[in-house]
């Protein structure tokens, strides 16, 4: 992969917000890559909820530029920056549970014929199109609440292609998944990377970002504590915890010594017998 300019689809410049006198994020900067897989960490309290909910316009930032393909911009909301090219998959899906996956993919975007009725054989044959492209065989007609969690968010995947998103965004995804799930998930990302798609994967599971991820980034207290490439950079665990807390683990947990005192009890040639 390249890292030139013209392969940054989404820029973040000197992000602030401030609630009160708490400077939540602080100068942030950051950028997106085409057919990249970035890693998002920070402990609880970073700034990465409120990073996101800056960038979807659920909060209005004090300071900074958003810039999608080269253009800025600002979304009043996770709708108008759905339909603007970036998706997010929450870590707590909000569905339509009582409706089917169609439903579920179309839900306010409904395409119709020329008499203006409801093309449902349209709906259909783009969501069999969607799944095919994540390799994925999906019953169509059943009920979102029947469906698993992982099978809910691959719905969720397949609506921000059908969107045309240029940037997902996943939020804790493998959070209650099993691991045969997580391995399925990391298979459709990793298609979705070939498309060309810029992922950001927010997760506290630091060996699933080596696994999966093309570069971390680490958010501490508000600040862009640093970005690193996994491909080219020696990046360990306990590099990333350390970027993390502000602190190596041997500084956690130092080693003590202490001196033996005076013996204070002894037992020997103790035994119990059965009464």
């Amino acid at each position: 992969m390249t890292e030139s300019q013209q392969d940054i689809v989404l820029s973040i410049k000197g992000m602030s917000k401030t609630f009160g006198r708490n400077r939540v994020l602080d100068h942030i900067n950051l950028d997106l890559r085409r057919g990249s897989i970035m890693g998002l960490m920070g402990e609880n309290g970073a700034g990465k909820s409120t990073m996101m909910k800056c960038l979807f316009g659920t909060y209005q930032k004090d300071e900074g530029t958003i810039t999608l393909d080269g253009r800025e911009i600002s979304f009043s909301g996770p709708k108008d920056a759905l339909e603007n090219g970036i998706a997010m998959v929450h870590q707590e899906l909000n569905q339509c549970l009582e409706r089917n996956v169609v439903d579920n993919l179309f839900l306010g975007r409904y395409p119709v014929n020329k008499m203006g009725v409801v093309d449902e054989a349209r709906m259909r044959k783009e969501a069999n199109d969607l799944f095919r492209r994540l390799g994925m065989t999906v019953n169509l007609t059943q009920p979102m609440r029947t469906m698993s969690v992982s099978q809910r968010q691959m719905v969720e995947i397949a609506k921000a292609l059908r969107m045309d998103s240029k940037v997902i965004i996943l939020d804790e995804p493998s959070a209650v998944l099993t691991d045969l799930e997580v391995e399925k998930l990391f298979q459709v990302i990793k298609k979705l990377r070939e498309k060309g798609l810029a992922i950001c994967y927010i997760s506290h599971r630091m060996e699933e970002i080596m696994q999966i991820g093309d570069r971390v980034t680490v958010l501490r207290d508000g600040k862009l504590i640093g970005c690193k490439n996994l491909h080219t950079e020696k990046v360990t665990i306990d590099d990333i915890i350390s970027m993390m807390v502000g602190h190596s683990m041997e500084q956690q947990f130092p080693k003590q010594q202490f001196e033996k005192g005076e013996e204070l009890l002894r037992v020997e040639n103790l035994s119990c017998g059965k009464r």
